[in-house]
């Protein structure tokens, strides 16, 4: 039977999912999960499922009278050329430039005569661009480079090996790469970090042993040494080399926070791997060496970060010296032209101050506004370095500094085709349910009458100690243009305030993350920003869980739910691909009987109750996203489909060769962004675009 929706459009019919009877025993406690088999990405059930879900989805989002005017907008405003700060390698200045609407965007090159020419090209990858480049490395001397190039979406890559100066490929193309960067040794060869091939699907199935390789250029792949992960079993390793091609600096955790640290020389024969932190309890990374002095980022005993030095000879954390002590706000650090730059996180704004090589300010780089600023990162010789700045207002516009005046000047500005002073961004401190203060950032259209009934999207992440900072989106410029407010609260759980910060939305701090965004929705309420049916919720990956467990918590609270590519299922989520990694932000249900009560009691896929009235809710995932495996969403969309009481569509958008989000095609972007405010616009009741 359908029903009549509140805007006068037939209901979604669903189709009915099949229940199996699978169930788990945790504690003695047996849990149902009937919709066990869409965990199997590779049988014609599934993909049965996916395309009979994407069917009704496309036919709903077809209907909508402005979902073209939408896209229209949104390909215009896209449609600009944009280009990256450049990167010395050899000879040649390297910089990424995309037309306007390439799927993705061109590695060009220019040589000191200024000659410009494409060096890679990843629209020509595959025909319909959804293989991209991922990481690049360079030779110290730029004569060779390695890159990696990831297949719909998936985190396995290929790594192709060419002469960087003839860009002609001189080695086999190596295979089945995954969570790693690529590191030079002179030109003899690269480190390389990955997993054994998993049995069972690649996409899904546990990878739980990484491994750092060397490969030795003209060599087989079969034959390349394993540095690290044998003798020591490691979730996460990785490798680089110092700018001095002196020391091997290896990094290993079994979670997404805590590392050990080993250094090995490479000017000796089988020298040994010197340790320098051997736990799991802070993080730390070398960013520097100076001879045998290593500089090192790490918390330990410093939850907003410090630089230490430490002589590489007696690395033990008892020999650590402050080289820029802990301050009152949370440091980033890179380096290049000698210097260091500390990248101070103050209310999730940037502000950076440079350093010399012995620990002294030098001075504070001037700003242009309150917002983000990324780079200034380089090689010791390196007299000019490039950073970029953006607001939720501003698009990236990209410096030049001289790091001995400290004077920036304007590189390239932004063609963007918009008008950043019609619009404003404020701050507020609004009061979560345990009086936690938290900051938000809201931005709208100047002049935008404050009445209640303003389009509003409230989105959020609060995990893994990632700090959601001001950055320019097209496809939110293109919603603030018709009339509606994007506001963003700095949820505990992410890093805006250091690891106190991060670790009060942990495990069973977690319900911190959701009365933060709850308190951050009911704000926008009581301050007439906005009201419940004009108001949206949104988040992608953690910030997906985000979405579904606040809208299963308080399903009267908003219009719209848009929960991506998220990790739903919380007593299974450690079983797929490298999941077993989050835990120190999770927990597992097998951790303990209280673990798995307050998981259970938050799992968005097990607290979908009948006879509810859910919000109108697009779920959109990938289905080669081998990160947050897209079972997720699939079992998500139907317990909701299952049990929604009312009118408000559940529907499921499944990107077909598409991963978690990275590489993702231009036109896979402006289509789903498109969808996305097309199918919440029409939720909270606008038949044509709000003005």
């Amino acid at each position: 039977m359908t029903t009549i929706s509140a805007l006068g459009q037939n209901a979604p019919k669903y189709p009915q999912t099949q229940k199996g009877s699978v169930t788990d025993n945790y504690f003695g406690i047996t849990v149902a999960d009937p919709y066990r088999w869409l965990e199997d990405d590779r049988s014609t059930e599934t993909a049965a499922w996916v395309k009979t879900e994407n069917k009704l989805t496309f036919d709903y989002l077809k209907q909508i009278p402005f979902r073209e005017a939408i896209k229209t907008r949104l390909e215009h405003l896209w449609n600009y050329e944009k280009e990256s700060a450049p990167s010395l390698e050899g000879n040649f200045n390297y910089y990424y430039k995309n037309d306007g609407l390439q799927n993705q965007a061109v590695m060009w090159r220019k040589d000191i005569k200024g000659k410009e020419e494409v060096f890679l090209d990843p629209n020509t990858f595959s025909k319909d661009g959804t293989t991209s480049l991922g990481e690049i490395s360079f030779s110290k001397d730029g004569s060779l480079a390695a890159y990696s190039i990831s297949e719909g979406g998936s985190d396995w890559r290929k790594v192709v090996i060419i002469n960087a100066v003839t860009k002609q490929k001189i080695d086999e193309t190596l295979i089945d790469v995954k969570f790693s960067g690529l590191s030079w040794l002179g030109n003899k060869g690269f480190y390389y970090s990955s997993y054994e091939k998993p049995v069972g699907s690649e996409l899904s199935a546990k990878t739980d042993q990484h491994k750092l390789y060397f490969h030795t250029i003209g060599t087989q792949q079969k034959t390349d040494k394993v540095i690290f992960g044998n003798s020591h079993k490691r979730r996460y390793v990785g490798g680089s080399v110092t700018e001095d091609d002196h020391y091997l600096v290896i990094t290993a955790a079994n979670s997404t926070y805590g590392n050990e640290l080993y250094v090995q020389d490479l000017t000796k024969k089988n020298s040994p791997l010197v340790t320098v932190v051997a736990n799991f309890e802070s993080d730390n990374s070398v960013i520097d060496n100076h001879g045998e002095t290593l500089f090192i980022e790490t918390d330990y005993k410093a939850a907003n970060k410090r630089i230490v030095t430490v002589s590489v000879n007696e690395p033990n954390s008892k020999n650590w010296k402050d080289f820029i002590p802990e301050t009152n706000n949370v440091l980033g650090i890179t380096t290049g032209g000698g210097y260091f730059f500390a990248h101070y996180m103050k209310d999730a704004v940037s502000v950076i101050e440079q350093f010399d090589a012995k620990g002294t300010k030098v001075r504070v780089i001037e700003l242009p506004d309150l917002g983000t600023a990324s780079g200034l990162r380089g090689k010791k010789k390196e007299k000019t370095l490039y950073y970029s700045f953006t607001n939720y207002t501003m698009p990236p516009t990209i410096y030049q500094l001289d790091v001995a005046t400290g004077k920036s000047v304007v590189y390239r500005k932004s063609k963007a085709d918009f008008q950043s002073d019609l619009y404003e961004t404020q701050q507020v401190f609004y009061t979560s349910k345990d009086g936690t203060k938290i900051p938000m950032m809201i931005t709208y259209k100047k002049g935008l009458l404050l009445n209640g009934k303003n389009p509003t999207i409230l989105y959020g992440y609060g995990g893994f100690n990632i700090s959601l900072t001001p950055s320019f989106s097209i496809s939110n410029a293109v919603w603030m243009e018709n009339g509606g407010i994007f506001a963003v609260p700095n949820l505990r759980g992410g890093g805006e305030y250091g690891k106190k910060w991060h670790d009060a939305g942990t495990q069973q701090h977690k319900q911190n993350v959701f009365d933060d965004f709850i308190a951050a929705a009911e704000y926008l309420i009581a301050n007439n920003y906005t009201s419940t049916p004009y108001l949206a919720i949104r988040g992608g990956s953690n910030g997906g869980l985000l979405v579904g467990a606040v809208m299963t918590q308080r399903p009267d609270l908003m219009q719209v739910a848009l929960p991506a590519v998220g990790v739903l299922d919380m007593l299974r989520y450690h079983t797929f691909t490298a999941g077993a990694g989050w835990a120190y932000d999770y927990g597992t249900a097998q951790d303990s009987k209280e673990m798995f009560d307050y998981l259970k009691d938050y799992s968005p896929v097990h607290n979908v109750k009948s006879g509810v009235a859910y919000p109108a809710t697009l779920i959109t995932t990938g289905d080669h996203d081998d990160r947050v495996v897209p079972a997720h969403s699939f079992k998500f969309a139907a317990e909701l489909q299952d049990k929604q009481t009312g009118d408000n569509p559940t529907l499921i958008r499944i990107d077909v060769k598409a991963g978690h989000g990275a590489g993702k095609s231009v036109r896979a972007t402006i289509e789903e962004n498109v969808d996305i405010q097309a199918f919440t616009l029409y939720n909270m009741g606008f038949k044509s675009l709000p003005k």
